[in-house]
């Protein structure tokens, strides 16, 4: 390729290193401020050249890197950050932007860049919405809790399971607010109650708006007609992260990618017990997490599996078996579809 570099980019200005191979010239320098527009005309330069690749680090704000890279006719190649680094060997110097520009230039000429899938761009706008949709979930899920630590801290009644789901249930904690808390404590649930219907409002017209990309989407519709426990959500993120041609070479990597499988820290045979790694989107660990806990029903098919690891360890334990199992099929399901799964449906 006749032009090859690196862009680092940060909040404030994008540093680039790029080699010239004919000439053999290298230019350095920053494009400041790091926004679209600055750098769509600093990438006009490239318009006359047939040839042009760029690398750029799969951390915050790739996404408008490489899409500006894309319609000025530039390759665009994704670093993983962690092979990355890796490759980078011991450091032997201060790392600075201009190293990391010139390193990502060096990996991606010798052929040796660790590269990350770049989705297509309906695929990263389903992730944006899952993202949020699990954001809003999580902050719902802290409202609620605040609500009962106000009620046990002031000594009030505790409340039956559901109560903030139902009407009458919101106006007996109401109530119970009124005749039990301090006007502090009052304002408390107040406002918790306040944040929660919000929250509700919104979670509904995401919700929506999932169901609809799910339906659209060929690899959720498979996924969730032949996956017990996995509805359109969880079958809408699992083909968000999982779906494309030859993404894994085996499920068990699927599983790593997730934070699901287990790792173990050790030194002269003596170590921790297993911990999950967590490392990869939480939001599809979520999804499967739930998914797994749906075979705790009589009903579901590996119900006396998910019975007997329960009966051995825990539901938890017994819900992350069941999800990484859930995972495995998922990532075989996809592959037999390839780019397909990516297609409307």
């Amino acid at each position: 390729m006749p032009i090859v570099g690196g862009l680092d980019i940060h909040r404030k200005q994008i540093t680039f290193d790029y080699l010239d191979t004919e000439t053999g010239q290298v230019q350095r320098g920053q494009i400041s401020p790091a926004d679209r527009e600055h750098l769509r005309a600093w990438l006009a330069r490239f318009a006359d050249c047939e040839d042009v690749a760029f690398a750029v680090e799969g951390c915050t704000g790739w996404r408008y890197g490489v899409e500006e890279l894309a319609a000025a006719g530039v390759a665009a190649h994704l670093a993983e950050p962690a092979d990355t680094a890796f490759a980078r060997g011991r450091k032997r110097h201060a790392k600075t932007d201009k190293t990391d520009c010139r390193h990502l230039r060096m990996l991606l000429a010798e052929g040796r860049l660790p590269e990350c899938w770049i989705p297509p761009g309906h695929i990263l706008e389903c992730r944006a919405l899952l993202e949020t949709y699990h954001d809003l979930r999580r902050e719902h899920t802290a409202w609620a809790q605040r609500i009962h630590a106000v009620l046990f801290h002031q000594g009030a009644p505790a409340l039956g399971e559901g109560t903030l789901r139902t009407g009458p249930g919101v106006a007996a904690l109401r109530a119970a607010a009124a005749a039990h808390l301090s006007p502090a404590g009052q304002l408390q649930i107040a406002t918790a109650l306040d944040m929660t219907d919000m929250l509700d409002t919104r979670l509904h017209e995401l919700r929506h708006q999932l169901l609809d990309a799910a339906r659209h989407l060929a690899g959720a519709k498979v996924l969730a007609a032949r996956l017990y426990g996995v509805g359109p959500v969880t079958a809408l993120a699992m083909t968000c992260w999982l779906g494309g041609k030859d993404r894994f070479s085996s499920s068990r990597k699927a599983v790593r990618f997730a934070g699901l499988d287990v790792t173990v820290r050790s030194s002269d045979r003596k170590g921790p017990p297993g911990r999950l790694s967590r490392q990869g989107p939480p939001v599809l660990r979520w999804a499967v997490y739930e998914a797994g806990k749906t075979h705790a029903r009589s009903s579901a098919p590996d119900y006396r599996y998910y019975a007997q690891v329960k009966d051995r360890c825990n539901g938890k334990r017994a819900a992350l078996s069941e999800a990484r199992k859930i995972l495995r099929q998922a990532c075989h399901i996809l592959a037999e579809l390839g780019d397909d799964a990516l297609s409307a449906a």
